[in-house]
């Protein structure tokens, strides 16, 4: 299968989600910064989910730019990976408009669980494909901080209690959102700028 075709139909669905969230963000009906900031929540939720399109982006066009094949398999591990996060624009409102109430942060909280499965398993069929031919380029997949994050079970252990503090204090869902997007913006591959 032809990686680029591949590569720029998950660009053009990334360009769309940005969009269509930026659109929710309203204008403000008087010209008042006060005005402005009563969709503060939504502004903030808005900037997470945007840094989380960001570094999956990033993250994602580094691990096909390693990559010297795309099979059936990965095609469409892609697909579910898009699929989650098309339905970020949805959760960003929702949770943007109600930071403080508990089902639309929970609501935020399972599509990102479930864009980490997505991409666990898009980086784990990446991987595995690679490793027969180009056991280099699976281990600098499997050294990607978002795969290493992903496989920890620290990780869910953490996951697990702030899907408990999600119940007393809803932002936190953000909040852990930004710190995990945070680490994975930082600890990218060394080469990830040198591919090109």
């Amino acid at each position: 299968m032809n990686k680029g075709r591949v590569e720029a139909f998950t660009d053009a669905v990334v360009a769309i989600v940005l969009t269509i969230m930026v659109l929710e963000f309203k204008t403000p009906e008087e010209p008042t910064f006060a005005a402005l900031a009563q969709n503060w929540s939504y502004l903030v939720a808005y900037l997470i989910s945007f840094l989380f399109i960001g570094v999956a982006w990033y993250n994602h066009h580094y691990m096909f730019a390693l990559t010297k094949r795309v099979t059936k398999k990965i095609y469409w591990v892609n697909n579910i990976w898009i699929l989650v996060m098309a339905m970020l624009p949805v959760s960003t409102a929702w949770a943007g408009k109600f930071i403080f109430k508990v089902q639309p942060e929970i609501f935020y909280f399972v599509i990102f669980t479930f864009w980490a499965w997505a991409y666990a398993a898009l980086s784990y069929t990446v991987m595995r494909t690679n490793q027969a031919h180009d056991p280099q380029i699976a281990q600098k997949i499997r050294n990607m901080s978002v795969y290493r994050l992903h496989a920890n079970v620290w990780f869910w252990l953490v996951w697990l209690i702030v899907f408990g503090l999600i119940f007393v204090w809803p932002p936190i869902s953000l909040v852990f959102t930004l710190v995990e997007l945070v680490a994975m913006a930082v600890y990218t591959p060394a080469d990830s700028d040198k591919l090109f």
